[in-house]
C-alpha cells in the first residue's frame, strides 16, 4: 500500500473562469503551477457534468461486458484505438504489467488525410451499446477543446505567441482513454498503474476523485493528490518537456492500489492525451536555452518517431 506523504505544498487549484476573466493570471498561475509540480489542478472547468456523467455512464457499461464481447474489439494490431484486454500495459523498465484495462478513442481524419496510414478508423461497440460512440465521441471533442486552452496559457507562460501550439496539434493523434481499474483482492507484486511519465504533450484527467493518483515530487516524496470533485487534472508529458528543454518537467507519476477497505471498488478515470501531428518536428524551442539551460536535446525528432519508440518500451506497439 502506498507511504505517499499528506500534501503540505498543495497543489492548488486554479479556476479556469479566470481563463475569460483575467488570461494573466490564468496563465501565471497554471504555469507556476506546472513548473513546480509538472501538474495543475483546474476548477469550474465548464464541461456540462451530465455529459460527462453520461460518457463516463457508457465506459461502465462496457467494461461490465462479457470477457469474449470485449476483446471483439481488440484491432489486431494498434493499441491506439479499440479496447486493451487486462494485463498487458506495462510501464517503462518495469516487470508486472499494470492492474488495468481500457478503451482508445482517437481522432477521425477525413478522407484522404496523409496520417490515416498510421492513424486507423475508431471501433464503436454499436451492437451491444449503441449510445456509446455519441456520448464518448463528445467528450473526446470536449477535452480537446480544453486542451487546446490550457495550450494557450503554457505558450503564454513560456513567452510564445497565445496561439503557438493550434497548428502543431490540429490533426494530432490524441487518445481519450477511458480506464478501468477492477478491485484488487489481496496484496501482490503488481499496481494499477505503475511509476511512469506520460509520452504525450499534455494529459487532462477527468475522474480522479477515487484515491491512487501519486506524483513524485523532487526529493523524491510521493505526494497523493485528490483533487475536488468536478475538477480536471493535467499534466505535462515528455513531448512538451523536451520541447521547453525541462522548462515544465514531465513528473513521476504512479496509481496505487487502494486501502484495504477500498479494495472492493474499482476506479475510473478518463485521462485525454494530446499529441502533436506525427509530422511536427520537436526541436528545442530557442528562448529555453541559455547558458544556465543548456540545450538538453540537439537532435530534434519527430513526434510520431517518438511516439512509437516509446509505446514499444510500453507493450503497446
Amino acid at each position: 500500500m502506498s507511504q505517499a506523504l499528506d500534501l503540505q505544498d498543495k497543489i492548488e487549484p486554479v479556476s479556469f473562469d479566470l481563463y475569460a476573466k483575467d488570461f494573466p493570471t490564468f496563465t501565471q498561475k497554471l504555469g507556476d503551477s506546472y513548473a513546480r509540480w509538472g501538474f495543475a489542478v483546474i476548477a469550474d472547468h465548464g464541461m456540462p457534468q451530465d455529459k460527462v456523467d453520461d460518457a463516463i455512464a457508457q465506459m461502465k457499461l462496457f467494461f461490465a461486458l462479457p470477457e469474449e464481447t470485449k476483446r471483439k474489439y481488440k484491432l489486431p494490431v494498434s493499441g491506439q484505438r479499440g479496447y486493451t484486454p487486462f494485463g498487458i500495459e506495462t510501464a517503462k523498465g518495469a516487470t508486472h504489467h499494470d492492474l488495468k484495462e481500457f478503451w482508445h478513442v482517437g481522432r477521425d481524419l477525413p478522407a484522404g488525410h496523409k496520417f490515416r496510414n498510421h492513424m486507423p478508423d475508431n471501433v464503436w461497440p454499436v451492437d451491444e451499446l449503441p449510445e456509446f460512440q455519441a456520448k464518448v465521441g463528445w467528450l473526446y471533442n470536449a477535452l480537446d477543446d480544453m486542451g487546446l486552452k490550457v495550450l494557450e496559457a503554457i505558450a503564454s507562460y513560456l513567452n510564445l505567441d497565445r496561439h503557438f501550439f493550434e497548428p502543431t496539434v490540429n490533426f494530432g493523434n490524441s487518445i481519450l482513454r477511458l480506464l478501468h481499474y477492477p478491485p484488487v483482492p489481496k496484496d501482490g507484486p503488481h499496481i494499477r498503474a505503475g511509476a511512469h511519465e506520460d509520452i504525450n504533450v499534455i494529459t487532462l484527467l477527468l475522474g480522479a476523485e477515487e484515491a491512487g493518483l501519486e506524483v513524485k515530487d523532487h526529493d523524491g516524496r510521493w505526494i497523493a493528490i485528490n483533487p475536488p470533485a468536478g475538477s480536471l487534472v493535467c499534466n505535462i508529458g515528455d513531448m512538451l518537456q523536451r520541447l521547453c528543454n525541462h522548462r515544465l518537467p514531465s513528473t513521476t507519476h504512479r496509481v496505487v492500489n487502494p486501502a484495504p477497505e477500498r479494495r472492493g471498488f474499482p476506479r475510473y478515470s478518463t485521462p485525454f492525451f494530446l499529441h502533436f501531428n506525427s509530422d511536427y518536428v520537436i526541436k528545442t524551442l530557442p528562448g529555453t536555452v541559455d547558458a544556465t539551460h543548456p540545450d538538453r536535446y540537439p537532435d530534434p525528432i519527430a513526434a510520431d518517431d517518438y511516439l512509437q519508440e516509446r509505446l514499444r518500451e510500453i507493450k503497446l506497439a
